[in-house]
């Protein structure tokens, strides 16, 4: 497997420094050279700060990420990443921060995804009113290591700073935007490169991704091979009728198509009676 991709151009589409953390766990593993696309605009398929609204998945993002970075290049191998923020989809009242890496190999007609899920993000958005607000703010995202954006509407504003690190410039800013609003739209940069906690989230999504990379095909020994399905039925330990649980998973290799089913990862064998539409209906 490590012959696949060593010695071989990695292309990591990005120009907010995700290559920061990426490179170094591919790097050595992998036999790659990671290198930055020249004038790439990730920018141009979504910005957090809503100037330019993301339009498709993540995952078809991420393909048009990098063909995009693919134009004017020799390159065969790419990476990129997708980073989504919002409400956790299992954890009531929580924030998550998903972030989706996709690796394409052109020379071997290989897609590689993986998702990795966590609490661990400072993303935030209020209006705030007063300098004492503010300063809360900056204190409990740890400004200035993670940074802030200032606009004049939450959506499609008209004035907005970004990148600001002096704190006298943004309380100047700051005052100027309450003068003509009386409140200001404040809310985490969640950039890569201004927001410390997401890039240890890409980092974590990178490992995630290289133990992917890892599992290869029984068949032809491919990289990737991965789960493209849940079977559901694992049996209820009262009276054994099968519920909606995952009790298999299927996986299959893109490159031979080889399929090969297995039990589920954690070894449970039954379901608890609370989840059976047969005892509980």
């Amino acid at each position: 497997m490590n012959s696949l991709f060593s010695g071989r151009t990695l292309l990591v589409a990005t120009m907010h420094g995700k290559e920061k953390v990426i490179a170094p766990v591919l790097e050595p593993s992998l036999g790659v050279k990671c290198v930055v696309p020249v004038a790439f605009d990730s920018d141009q398929f979504g910005t957090f700060s809503g100037e330019i609204q993301r339009l498709k998945s993540p995952l078809e993002t991420l393909r048009e990420k990098c063909k995009a970075a693919l134009e004017n290049t020799s390159a065969d191998l790419i990476l990129a990443s997708e980073g989504s923020f919002g409400a956790h989809p299992y954890l009531p009242f929580t924030v998550a921060n998903e972030e989706v890496l996709l690796l394409m190999d052109l020379k071997n007609g290989l897609e590689i995804v993986t998702k990795q899920l966590s609490t661990e993000t400072n993303f935030e958005g209020r209006w705030i009113s007063s300098e004492e607000e503010l300063r809360e703010m900056m204190d409990r995202i740890d400004f200035p290591s993670h940074r802030l954006i200032l606009k004049d509407a939450e959506n499609h504003a008209k004035v907005m700073l970004k990148n600001a690190t002096d704190l006298d410039e943004i309380m100047r800013q700051f005052q100027s935007m309450i003068n003509q609003n009386e409140r200001v739209y404040v809310e985490t940069d969640m950039r890569a490169m201004n927001n410390p906690m997401r890039m240890r989230v890409i980092e974590q999504a990178t490992h995630q991704l290289l133990a992917k990379i890892h599992v290869c095909c029984p068949a032809c020994h491919a990289p990737g091979f991965d789960v493209v399905a849940h079977v559901p039925g694992l049996p209820c330990q009262v009276c054994t009728f099968p519920t909606a649980a995952i009790l298999l998973r299927q996986f299959k290799c893109q490159k031979c198509q080889f399929e090969k089913v297995e039990n589920r990862a954690d070894g449970k064998k039954m379901e608890d009676p609370m989840f059976c539409p047969k005892c509980n209906p």
